[in-house]
Protein backbone atom coordinates (compact mmCIF):
# COMPACT_ATOMS: atom_id res chain seq x y z
CA UNK A 1 0.00 0.00 0.00
CA UNK A 2 1.26 3.48 -0.79
CA UNK A 3 1.53 6.16 1.89
CA UNK A 4 -1.95 7.36 3.00
CA UNK A 5 -2.96 10.86 1.94
CA UNK A 6 -4.19 13.44 4.46
CA UNK A 7 -7.13 15.54 3.23
CA UNK A 8 -8.64 18.61 4.93
CA UNK A 9 -12.32 19.21 4.16
CA UNK A 10 -15.40 20.97 5.49
CA UNK A 11 -17.70 18.22 4.19
CA UNK A 12 -18.60 15.37 6.52
CA UNK A 13 -21.10 13.03 4.89
CA UNK A 14 -22.84 10.00 6.39
CA UNK A 15 -20.19 7.62 5.07
CA UNK A 16 -17.43 9.53 6.85
CA UNK A 17 -19.50 9.78 10.05
CA UNK A 18 -20.17 6.04 9.94
CA UNK A 19 -16.54 5.12 9.30
CA UNK A 20 -14.97 7.37 11.94
CA UNK A 21 -17.77 7.23 14.51
CA UNK A 22 -18.32 3.53 14.02
CA UNK A 23 -14.62 2.78 14.25
CA UNK A 24 -14.23 4.78 17.45
CA UNK A 25 -17.38 3.26 18.96
CA UNK A 26 -16.15 -0.28 18.15
CA UNK A 27 -12.78 0.50 19.75
CA UNK A 28 -14.44 1.94 22.87
CA UNK A 29 -16.78 -1.06 23.15
CA UNK A 30 -13.86 -3.46 22.84
CA UNK A 31 -11.80 -1.68 25.50
CA UNK A 32 -14.61 -1.04 28.00
CA UNK A 33 -16.83 -4.06 27.29
CA UNK A 34 -19.65 -1.56 27.60
CA UNK A 35 -21.88 -0.26 24.79
CA UNK A 36 -24.66 1.93 26.14
CA UNK A 37 -24.53 4.91 23.75
CA UNK A 38 -27.89 6.24 22.63
CA UNK A 39 -29.02 9.41 20.92
CA UNK A 40 -31.46 11.59 22.86
CA UNK A 41 -33.82 14.35 21.77
CA UNK A 42 -36.45 16.25 23.74
CA UNK A 43 -38.56 18.09 21.18
CA UNK A 44 -41.19 20.82 21.17
CA UNK A 45 -43.75 20.31 18.41
CA UNK A 46 -46.48 22.52 17.04
CA UNK A 47 -49.70 20.77 18.13
CA UNK A 48 -51.45 21.59 14.86
CA UNK A 49 -48.77 20.94 12.23
CA UNK A 50 -46.54 18.54 14.14
CA UNK A 51 -43.48 20.53 13.03
CA UNK A 52 -40.56 20.61 15.44
CA UNK A 53 -40.14 24.13 16.84
CA UNK A 54 -37.13 23.54 19.07
CA UNK A 55 -35.75 21.36 21.80
CA UNK A 56 -32.57 19.67 22.96
CA UNK A 57 -30.40 16.98 21.42
CA UNK A 58 -27.52 14.95 22.74
CA UNK A 59 -26.65 11.45 23.78
CA UNK A 60 -25.80 9.16 26.64
CA UNK A 61 -22.60 7.13 26.70
CA UNK A 62 -20.55 5.30 29.32
CA UNK A 63 -22.79 6.59 32.10
CA UNK A 64 -22.61 10.25 31.05
CA UNK A 65 -25.33 12.45 29.58
CA UNK A 66 -24.17 14.88 26.88
CA UNK A 67 -26.36 17.86 26.02
CA UNK A 68 -25.09 18.95 22.60
CA UNK A 69 -27.65 21.42 21.24
CA UNK A 70 -30.53 23.35 22.86
CA UNK A 71 -32.69 25.85 21.01
CA UNK A 72 -36.05 27.57 21.44
CA UNK A 73 -37.36 30.38 19.23
CA UNK A 74 -37.66 33.75 21.01
CA UNK A 75 -41.46 33.59 21.19
CA UNK A 76 -41.27 30.34 23.20
CA UNK A 77 -38.71 31.55 25.75
CA UNK A 78 -39.44 32.81 29.26
CA UNK A 79 -42.55 30.72 29.99
CA UNK A 80 -40.89 27.66 31.57
CA UNK A 81 -40.68 25.57 28.42
CA UNK A 82 -36.86 25.54 28.48
CA UNK A 83 -36.91 24.35 32.09
CA UNK A 84 -39.34 21.56 31.20
CA UNK A 85 -37.13 20.45 28.29
CA UNK A 86 -33.99 20.46 30.45
CA UNK A 87 -35.72 18.51 33.22
CA UNK A 88 -37.01 15.92 30.74
CA UNK A 89 -33.53 15.60 29.24
CA UNK A 90 -31.94 15.12 32.67
CA UNK A 91 -34.63 12.66 33.77
CA UNK A 92 -34.10 10.51 30.69
CA UNK A 93 -30.38 10.55 31.47
CA UNK A 94 -31.11 9.30 34.99
CA UNK A 95 -33.44 6.63 33.59
CA UNK A 96 -30.58 5.47 31.35
CA UNK A 97 -28.27 5.18 34.36
CA UNK A 98 -26.22 8.33 33.76
CA UNK A 99 -24.46 9.64 36.85
CA UNK A 100 -23.54 13.08 35.48
CA UNK A 101 -24.26 15.44 32.62
CA UNK A 102 -21.87 17.53 30.52
CA UNK A 103 -22.50 20.45 28.18
CA UNK A 104 -20.92 23.57 26.84
CA UNK A 105 -22.54 26.84 25.97
CA UNK A 106 -21.28 30.20 24.79
CA UNK A 107 -21.11 33.19 27.14
CA UNK A 108 -23.77 35.09 25.13
CA UNK A 109 -26.14 32.12 25.11
CA UNK A 110 -27.51 30.88 28.43
CA UNK A 111 -24.90 29.83 31.02
CA UNK A 112 -26.99 31.35 33.83
CA UNK A 113 -30.01 29.27 32.76
CA UNK A 114 -28.06 26.07 33.34
CA UNK A 115 -26.53 27.34 36.59
CA UNK A 116 -30.02 28.12 37.93
CA UNK A 117 -30.82 24.46 37.32
CA UNK A 118 -27.88 23.08 39.30
CA UNK A 119 -25.21 22.89 36.59
CA UNK A 120 -21.76 24.12 37.64
CA UNK A 121 -18.91 25.53 35.59
CA UNK A 122 -15.75 23.49 35.34
CA UNK A 123 -13.99 25.30 32.53
CA UNK A 124 -14.00 28.32 30.28
CA UNK A 125 -12.05 29.04 27.10
CA UNK A 126 -11.91 32.42 25.37
CA UNK A 127 -13.07 32.43 21.74
CA UNK A 128 -14.05 34.91 19.05
CA UNK A 129 -15.32 37.59 19.01
CA UNK A 130 -13.23 39.20 21.76
CA UNK A 131 -14.95 39.03 25.14
CA UNK A 132 -16.72 35.78 24.26
CA UNK A 133 -15.99 32.38 25.77
CA UNK A 134 -17.10 28.76 25.67
CA UNK A 135 -18.29 27.70 29.10
CA UNK A 136 -18.22 24.04 30.12
CA UNK A 137 -20.72 22.84 32.72
CA UNK A 138 -21.51 19.61 34.54
CA UNK A 139 -24.21 18.32 36.85
CA UNK A 140 -24.45 15.26 39.06
CA UNK A 141 -27.62 13.40 38.16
Amino acid sequence: MSKPEIVVTNIIDQEIEKLIGGGLNAFNDEVTGYADRQALAVLVRDPVTGHVLGGATGRSSLGLLFLDLFYLPKDLRGAGLGTAILRAFEEEGRRRGCVAGVLYTISFQAPEFYERHGWRRFGEIACEPPGTSRIFLTKQL
